[in-house]
């Protein structure tokens, strides 16, 4: 938590007009943290200091530490997401907590006290196949309970490139493209060849042997001649509607810097 003294000492400042007010918020970016228990420390000003908020990771943490992070966040009437959620988990967390809400493709379960502010630009999240929608709908879910504009383009794999052609429209309109493959990860390199706009692709450990569970996606994706393309890691939804997300704002904030 934050320390009362200081805190104090920060308001007094401001109020004298010792410190002026922006200086104080530049100090409260890396104030306040939490401890939980005995197992974790809630970052409660990531928010404030990078534009997002902290996520709970649900795969390898139990029941019981979920709910405490859950009631942790809902104290404050702040926000909160887990990731990787697994159905069978959900009816033991919602009859503790029953406003809580659950994406079971996505694997999502989120506690919103409010509707999340608008936020800038189109996000389009693009999936090879429907073997890749876990993953492509872990980014667009997350991207969506930030508040973004998110447009899903499903099902438009190289194997029927036709699909794909069929939406050049949708692919044009979007500020951020996410694509999401498995298999040998091509859909990235097609679209990129495209589009105008920055790509991240995401390879998924969807495929044959030979795939070795995306990691053969992801060296296509490394490896692609198509330029103006960036790569998260195997099966990482999330990552990729975090920094979809930083270039959606950055472009907004130097587009208003151009306009003054």
């Amino acid at each position: 938590m934050i320390d009362s003294q200081a805190l104090q000492t920060l308001l007094e400042g401001v109020a004298t007009g010792a410190i002026a007010p922006q200086q104080a918020l530049e100090q409260l970016r890396y104030l306040d943290t939490e401890t939980i228990s005995d197992f974790a420390r809630i970052d409660h000003h990531r928010q404030l200091r990078t534009g997002f908020p902290e996520v709970i990771w649900g795969q390898d943490k139990t029941t019981e530490q979920i709910l405490t992070l859950f009631r942790a966040y809902a104290a404050r009437n702040q926000a909160a997401i887990a990731t990787r959620i697994e159905p069978d988990r959900i009816p033991r967390l919602q009859a503790q907590l029953p406003e809580l809400t659950y994406d079971s493709i996505a694997r999502i379960a989120a506690l919103q006290p409010q509707l999340p502010q608008p936020q800038p630009g189109r996000l389009a999240v693009v999936s090879a196949g429907t073997s890749d929608l876990p993953v492509a709908e872990e980014a667009a879910v997350v991207a969506e309970l930030w508040g973004f504009r998110v447009d899903r383009i499903r099902d438009v794999g190289v194997a029927g490139l036709h699909r794909l052609l069929a939406e050049r429209s949708r692919l044009d309109q979007a500020d951020v493209l996410i694509v999401v493959a498995g298999m040998e990860g091509a859909l990235p390199s097609v679209i990129a060849g495209l589009v105008a706009c920055p790509i991240i692709a995401v390879p998924t450990s969807v495929g044959y042997g030979a795939s070795f569970q995306g990691l053969a996606a992801l060296l296509s994706m490394l490896n692609s001649c198509a330029p103006g393309m960036g790569v998260v890691n195997i099966d990482n939804g999330f990552g990729a509607a975090q920094l979809a997300g930083r270039i959606l704002r950055r472009l907004h904030r130097l587009g208003r810097s151009d306009d003054q």
